[in-house]
C-alpha cells in the first residue's frame, strides 16, 4: 500500500528516518518544530515493509492574517500546507497528495490554500502551479527566502485543470458512464466500496493520478471537453444490478479521441500508459485488435459520500431502463439529483 496517505500523529512518526534528513538540513529548527507538534495529526506514505517513509503531509486550517510574508495577506479561512515531501518514483504520488489537500480544503470550507516552498524545488512548484496555485509573495526566514504559492477557490481560471476540483456545470452536457467492477477501484481509489479490500490497490501511476484514461469501444467522442461524467460501477457476480450497481464519482472530460488520432501503437501507449488500468502490452494488443477504439481523458474530481444504486437511479432520479447505461446522456435535473443523493459538497459546483 505504498500509495496510501495514512493518518497518524507526529509522535508516532520516526523522526530518525532518513527520509527527514533533507528537511533537517534545509530547516535548522525542523527537529524542535517536529517535537512541538507531537499530538497533531499528519499523513505519512509508507514505503515497502521495512523501508521507512516515502511521503509526509502536514496541513492545518488558519483564520488570521498572514503577516510573516511580503506582501502580507488579510485574515481569511485558509488551509496551510505546513510540510510536504514525497519520493514519488514516477508513480504520480504528488497528484494523489494534491487531491488529498483539495479534499481537506473542501471539507474545511476554506477559501484559499497556500504553501511556502524554496525555489530550488522546481518540480514541486510546477505541480502546484499546474493545479492553479500562483505566487503571491515571499517569506524571509533564517533558512532563506521561500516562495508563497496560493490557490483561491473564488477566482476561476476557466481551465479544467487549474480550477480542479471545482466543476462548471452551466451549459455542459452530463453523462452516465459505466465501468466494470474489476477496473473501478484500481482506476478510482477514493471511490472504493465498503465491500472491497482497501489493501488491493497497487502503487502505480494510474491509481495515484488525478487524470484518468477510460478506454472502450463506445463512441466516447460524443462527450466534449468540459462535460461532466457520473461514473457508474456495474454489478459484480454477487447480486442483482438493481441493488449492487452504484454511481460512485464525478469526473470532467479533458479530451476524447478515436484510434485514428494516434499515428501508431506507440503514440497510443504513450498517451494512455500512466492513466489507464491496462499494461503496456494490453494497450498495444487493444490498439492492434481492429475493434472500435475510443479513449476519454478525465479529471477525477470527487467521490460520492453515499453511492446511489440502480434502484435509486431508476426510481428517484428517473433514468429509464433504455437506452443502455454504458454511455447515457443525463438531463441537468437528473445530474443534480444524483449529486444530491451522493451528498456531493455544493462548493464543488460552479454554475
Amino acid at each position: 500500500m505504498g500509495q496510501t496517505l495514512r493518518p497518524t500523529k507526529f509522535k508516532d512518526v520516526d523522526l530518525k528516518d532518513k527520509f527527514f534528513d533533507s528537511l533537517k538540513a534545509q530547516y535548522q529548527e525542523f527537529s524542535d518544530w517536529f517535537a512541538k507538534k507531537a499530538a497533531e495529526p499528519v499523513y505519512v506514505i509508507d514505503s515497502d515493509v521495512g523501508q521507512g517513509i516515502r511521503g509526509f503531509l502536514y496541513i492545518k486550517v488558519e483564520t488570521g492574517a498572514i503577516t510573516d510574508i511580503h506582501p502580507p495577506l488579510p485574515a481569511k479561512r485558509r488551509l496551510k500546507v505546513g510540510t510536504l515531501k514525497v519520493n514519488a518514483k514516477g508513480t504520480k504520488l504528488g497528484e494523489r497528495i494534491i487531491k488529498r489537500i483539495f479534499d481537506h480544503a473542501i471539507l474545511e470550507d476554506v477559501s484559499e490554500v497556500y504553501v511556502t516552498v524554496f525555489d530550488t524545488h522546481v518540480s514541486l512548484i510546477n505541480l502546484f502551479k499546474r493545479y492553479g496555485f500562483e505566487q503571491k509573495g515571499i517569506k524571509s526566514t533564517p533558512n532563506g527566502e521561500e516562495l508563497v504559492l496560493l490557490r483561491s477557490f473564488a477566482d476561476l481560471a476557466n481551465d479544467i485543470v487549474k480550477d480542479y476540483p471545482l466543476m462548471q456545470t452551466a451549459g455542459k452536457s452530463k453523462w452516465l458512464l459505466a465501468i466494470k467492477p474489476e477496473f473501478h477501484t484500481d482506476l478510482l481509489p477514493d471511490s472504493i466500496l465498503k465491500t472491497e479490500d482497501p489493501y488491493s490497490e497497487e502503487d502505480v501511476p494510474h491509481t495515484n493520478s488525478i487524470h484518468k484514461v477510460y478506454i472502450a469501444g463506445l463512441s466516447l467522442n460524443r462527450m466534449k471537453r468540459g462535460d461532466l461524467v457520473v461514473i457508474y460501477r456495474t454489478t459484480d457476480i454477487q447480486g442483482k444490478a438493481y441493488y449492487r450497481s452504484v454511481a460512485t464519482s464525478v469526473c470532467v472530460v479533458e479530451e476524447t479521441y478515436s484510434r485514428k488520432h494516434f499515428k501508431d501503437a506507440n503514440a497510443f501507449v504513450s498517451f494512455a500508459k500512466d492513466h489507464s488500468v491496462f499494461s503496456e502490452q494490453q494497450l498495444r494488443d487493444r490498439y492492434d485488435d481492429g475493434r472500435p477504439l475510443y479513449v476519454a481523458k478525465l479529471t477525477y474530481n470527487t467521490a460520492f459520500s453515499k453511492r446511489p444504486n440502480r434502484a435509486a437511479l431508476l426510481d428517484v432520479v428517473g433514468i429509464t431502463v433504455q437506452p443502455k447505461w454504458d454511455l447515457r446522456a443525463l438531463s441537468d435535473a437528473q445530474f443534480s439529483s444524483i449529486l444530491d443523493l451522493g451528498e456531493v459538497d455544493g462548493s464543488l459546483i460552479v454554475n
